[in-house]
């Protein structure tokens, strides 16, 4: 008995030994991590072909190819064998082949993948990438979009330079209001247009015309006679770059007819199984700083309009009818975390899963997506805090979700994660109920103190949530209590929470972020003495506003900021989308009040140790406004350096390499002025 007893005691600590031991999740770590994306369930829900995503060590960069797994968790496999990017598989409405998108030498093409006999075939021969690749329903036709390139506004006339001579570039010329795109660059003159292609291949004919983009979901009607899309083809579109409408183009003759016609964005259309209806997202729209995306029906021919999902205030991302019509079934968010809903004809709301997301690795935002078969199994990218996007499955007799894959077991089973923990508190200026979370180094101890970072999410009409996050763990895998708040402007939580900011950015939200720092002080995980911020993009802003308001930060690193509206402004990718919105007028309308907002006005105040950090091919927060900060800090002879990452466009982390050398450049700051004893 003795001796059982001691077995068993020297067992116990050899397991908590081995558990002990397991390594904390680490920088190279990140180029190991998979995930599921674009899952699509056959319509038998027998199958679901998916995207499966990671990186590529070599070229430092992320890449995709399909593979199939049967609905109850079985048959795991590649679709083909090419080693190469492909994406948008789609089934054929019987279930028996799978057009997708597929990279080659020459740009991307539609492949066609026969599932009984397991071949492939590249159907095209495609001048540019196709887009929302559908198909029609007697499976014979595919329609998808592609651009159409246009000339230059102006041609002038170059003398022909010398044989062997070296003259410089022509010059780039434009008369767009839209012409760049931060992580694409310089926009080439062209519109996206429908094209209809034969399922066995063959010439592809265009079906629009004119200068407007024919871009977004597809949808046909259910005898193939016409194709349903959006589009923004009114008078001064490009001012009234908000809005679009839903327009049905007839297939034998390319005749366009507007169905919807109010102020505001109306997009992806989906014709109903029975034929008789068209759903779609959007609103009208009333110029405010966020404003939910609402579910309208209508008859085909567009009369009978109506919102469906006025019980619901949360925005929806996507929707699919159910087989008989009778609803549909869509995805939103709600306090941080992802869901998959039913909204029937009449607006009764029914949640349906939870936890969707995870294809966002960096940092905890939402995103994910799902289909549904016609008999009612809903597949989905499910995501916890401990890892990225699986396969969930939900079937109409089980409702409790099943995960059928474990793409990171092999990585994320044997290392030590941070601990998430889900966190409310009140706000001192209203009132309001906070949400946020706390991730907590791997083996923490309650009786040690550690140093407390706050990481401030981007938007700021954005959310983070309980979902896998690289960029988190790797802070607590260097020792920090992280506490990342989805204060008011933040969505998932309503209308009108997600306004508040509307002429009042950054304004409360700061104290709400406050509030929480002095709410996880009282909880005895963070300490007066060893405070940290940061964040990028607006929460770039966030921190630079904070530190301009107080000095309780021992040091802060302040990503990719937007410092001065009135130089931003005019100067990023997306400059004619913030008057009105953001702020009353534009820039020169209302100086003194961008002015307000603009954390440089508050430059003078700080006094923290600051690491300025920014992509030097950011066109969304340009390095200019980044440059603001750290020259003002230089001249004032404040601790500051600055960090400019060659390559990388405001998506820092899009490459695997930018997203390590941004956490590290992070943690080696605030290390600096670390007292805690694990740093002596």
């Amino acid at each position: 008995m003795i001796r059982c007893i001691l077995i068993c005691f020297l067992l116990a600590i050899s397991i908590q030994t081995a558990k002990a031991q397991k390594p904390n999740f680490s920088y190279m770590d990140v180029f190991d991590l998979q995930y599921v994306s674009d899952p699509q369930i056959s319509p038998d829900g027998q199958w679901v072909v998916y995207r499966r995503m990671g990186f590529d060590i070599m070229k430092d960069r992320s890449v995709g190819n399909l593979w199939m797994i049967k609905s109850d968790g079985s048959q795991h496999q590649k679709v083909t064998a090419r080693e190469v990017n492909e994406s948008s598989a789609r089934w054929s409405p019987n279930g028996d082949r799978i057009a997708f998108s597929s990279s080659t030498d020459n740009g991307s093409e539609i492949y066609m993948y026969w599932v009984g006999s397991g071949k492939v075939a590249k159907l095209t021969q495609l001048p540019f990438s196709p887009s929302s690749l559908t198909w029609s329903s007697d499976g014979k036709s595919l329609a998808f979009s592609m651009n159409v390139p246009k000339a230059s506004p102006i041609s002038a006339k170059i003398p022909k330079k010398p044989k062997g001579a070296k003259w410089a570039d022509a010059p780039r010329i434009t008369d767009r209001v839209y012409h760049e795109a931060d992580g694409r660059g310089y926009i080439k003159p062209g519109f996206n247009h429908i094209f209809v292609i034969s399922a066995e291949g063959g010439a592809a004919r265009q079906l629009t015309s004119g200068d407007y983009h024919h871009r977004g979901a597809l949808s046909w009607s259910n005898d193939g006679a016409k194709i349903y899309f959006s589009a923004n083809r009114v008078p001064d579109w490009e001012y009234r770059f908000r809005n679009s409408e839903i327009y049905a183009v007839t297939v034998e003759n390319g005749e366009i007819a507007a169905l919807t016609e109010r102020d505001g964005p109306d997009y992806n259309p989906k014709v109903s199984p029975n034929g008789k209806y068209i759903a779609y997202l959007g609103y009208g729209d009333k110029f405010e700083a966020f404003q939910t995306r609402k579910l309208h029906i209508m008859n085909v021919d567009g009369s009978g309009k109506r919102m469906i999902s006025g019980n619901l205030d949360r925005t929806i991302s996507n929707m699919q009818w159910d087989s008989k019509s009778g609803g549909l079934y869509v995805s939103y968010d709600d306090k941080g975390n992802g869901k998959v809903g039913y909204i029937s004809l009449d607006g009764k709301v029914s949640k349906l899963a939870d936890n969707v997301g995870g294809t966002s690795l960096g940092r905890p935002y939402g995103g994910g997506s799902f289909t549904v078969s016609k008999n009612g199994t809903i597949a989905f990218t499910q995501s916890r805090p401990n890892y990225p996007a699986e396969l969930g499955i939900v079937t109409a007799k089980n409702k409790t979700a099943r995960k059928i894959t474990a793409l990171n077991q092999p990585l994320l089973g044997y290392r030590n994660l941070g601990k998430v923990e889900e966190v409310w508190y009140k706000s001192s200026f209203d009132g309001r109920d906070i949400q946020g979370w706390v991730v907590y180094p791997p083996n923490y101890d309650k009786n040690k103190k550690y140093p407390f970072m706050v990481e401030n999410h981007g938007g700021p009409i954005l959310n983070y949530g309980d979902r896998f996050s690289a960029e988190m763990q790797l802070y607590a895998s260097a020792g920090y209590v992280v506490f990342y708040p989805n204060p008011r402007g933040s969505t998932s939580y309503g209308e009108e929470f997600g306004n508040l900011l509307l002429n009042n950015y950054p304004g409360q939200d700061y104290d709400d972020v406050m509030d929480g720092v002095d709410h996880c002080i009282k909880m005895g995980i963070a300490h007066e003495d060893q405070l940290f911020v940061t964040g990028g993009s607006a929460g770039g802003i966030m921190s630079a506003w904070m530190i301009g308001k107080n000095n309780r930060f021992e040091a802060a690193v302040v990503a990719k900021p937007v410092m001065n509206w009135i130089s931003k402004t005019l100067v990023a990718d997306n400059y004619f989308g913030y008057a009105n919105t953001r702020y009353p007028g534009q820039p020169w309308e209302n100086f003194e009040g961008y002015w307000k907002f603009s954390p440089i006005s508050l430059v003078g105040n700080i006094e923290t140790p600051t690491m300025v950090m920014v992509g030097m091919n950011d066109l969304r927060t340009p390095p200019s406004e980044a440059k603001q900060l750290y020259h003002a800090l230089k001249l004032r002879k404040i601790e500051t350096v600055l960090v400019e990452i060659p390559g990388a466009s405001h998506g820092i982390a899009s490459r695997p390499s930018n997203l390590i050398t941004k956490i590290a450049n992070t943690v080696a700051w605030f290390d600096k002025y670390r007292t805690d004893k694990e740093n002596e």
